[in-house]
């Protein structure tokens, strides 16, 4: 839907006719590779930029995500002190939040209109469960110093007054997200780069990466330094089939409601929603008044396979949209107009990082976990200073260097990856049944980045 509504005809261009020679190569025309190559084009003009990309901009996760431009990083503060300090753990969180502000003013500074509303985000917690982790996760942010202007208590009248859902609670909310059309965003920053001098060579599949070489099929980019900015993408490069994991998260959309029926859900201010349940799911109130709500839940594929299963995606979107009418029964007769997935990345330790390695001059930036919309403005931010050989407060943000040990070889790797999802299934379901916290999710937590 996103790539459908962008404005853009979608038209691929200036796919690489034969090899070049540039300073900085960038693989992969995502939301990664498109916000480094602004950046740097921003602070050097006289730098030559080539991006490749095996579609078109935005074909990836930077064009079928939720849409939520957050302050969220898939590892805890806590595990963050644990490899760094507690002032670098905050210093990472606070980069977080200024970087959803940079999202909107780089957005307006290049014309974009991305349809962007800083709502923020209200979980819900819908069972007495997840109402005593949304009372944790404030006490926890509390003893990191952060205040209520960073992340609030609701009790069940506030809530709702966000979002009318069934069987409120109670919840959470931060101001730190913002709602947005990830392909407007996307392809509009193809254009800003390209009126910038970048080249960006769409239809143009890399072969291998090596130091100071991207090989594609359509020719050889040489440059001083090769970024890596491919996230679900990644296992498809020799050498790289165990960085990172692909797993699908799935969306719906519904057709545009009207005054009366918003009146009733409520997001009046366009808050991106999700509840306390461990099967991660997210929705948000487009700019044309759809609900956009997705999910967790298809298998992983053997050979971290990004191709999508059909016949698994159906029974995921039904679920979804199952999920949704419980939540708000006014939507039972609303039409779903569209129906997408993706594959997001995820490290073994469920650690975003970037860097670049001043030795041969590979670059690189991922593992979001979900959450790159933002992550990934940070991440094109820090390595033009990397690449330019700055130091400076991004530089030494703690997942700046940071190595995620490798996945473990197929078929254990298929085991470990399934049974994880499985597992997050298995834990709402036990909190149904006991109406405790889950034994399961607790077991997982140290699976999954301390969440």
């Amino acid at each position: 839907m996103w790539l459908a509504t962008s404005g853009d005809d979608l038209v691929a261009q200036d796919p690489l006719t034969g090899d070049r020679e540039v300073d900085v190569a960038i693989l992969g025309a995502g939301f990664t590779g498109l916000w480094t190559a602004y950046y740097l084009a921003e602070a050097r003009p006289d730098l030559r930029i080539a991006v490749v990309e095996r579609e078109i901009a935005g074909f990836g996760a930077s064009g079928r995500n939720g849409g939520w431009a957050s302050a969220l990083f898939p590892s805890s503060l806590a595990t963050l002190a644990a490899g760094a300090s507690r002032e670098d753990a905050l210093a990472q969180h606070a980069a977080m939040r200024a970087s959803v502000d940079e999202v909107i003013r780089a957005s307006a500074a290049t014309g974009i209109d991305a349809g962007l509303a800083k709502g923020g985000t209200v979980v819900l917690a819908r069972t007495a469960t997840q109402l005593a982790r949304a009372k944790a996760e404030v006490d926890d942010a509390r003893a990191w110093g952060r205040g209520e202007d960073d992340l609030a208590l609701l009790d069940a009248a506030q809530a709702r007054a966000h979002l009318d859902a069934t069987g409120v609670l109670g919840g959470t909310y931060t101001p730190d997200c913002a709602a947005i059309h990830p392909g407007r965003l996307v392809r509009g920053l193809v254009r800003a780069v390209r009126e910038r001098g970048v080249r960006a060579h769409e239809l143009t599949a890399a072969t291998r990466i090596v130091p100071h070489r991207v090989e594609t099929e359509r020719g050889t980019l040489t440059a001083a330094h090769v970024i890596r900015a491919t996230e679900g993408y990644t296992p498809g490069l020799p050498g790289h089939e165990r960085d990172v994991v692909p797993v699908h998260s799935l969306i719906i959309a519904t057709e545009p409601l009207p005054a009366a029926m918003w009146d009733e859900i409520g997001l009046a201010r366009r808050e991106t929603f999700t509840d306390g349940r461990h099967l991660v799911i997210y929705g948000q109130r487009t700019a044309d008044d759809r609900i956009v709500f997705g999910g967790r839940g298809a298998p992983y594929r053997l050979g971290s396979t990004v191709r999508l299963d059909r016949r698994h995606a159906a029974a995921v979107h039904g679920h979804l949209r199952a999920t949704l009418v419980e939540m708000l029964p006014v939507l039972r007769d609303v039409e779903i107009t569209h129906a997408w997935g993706g594959a997001l990345g995820i490290a073994r330790d469920w650690h975003a990082s970037v860097g670049l390695d001043e030795r041969t001059g590979l670059g690189w930036a991922g593992g979001y976990v979900g959450d790159g919309v933002t992550t990934t403005n940070l991440a094109g931010r820090t390595l033009r200073d990397l690449v330019l050989g700055a130091d400076t407060a991004l530089t030494r943000l703690p997942w700046v260097g940071h190595r995620s040990r490798r996945w473990e070889p197929e078929p254990a790797r298929w085991l470990g990856v399934n049974a994880g999802l499985r597992a997050m299934g298995a834990a709402d379901a036990e909190e149904r049944l006991t109406g405790r916290e889950s034994l399961v999710a607790r077991l997982m937590g140290p699976l999954t980045g301390g969440h």
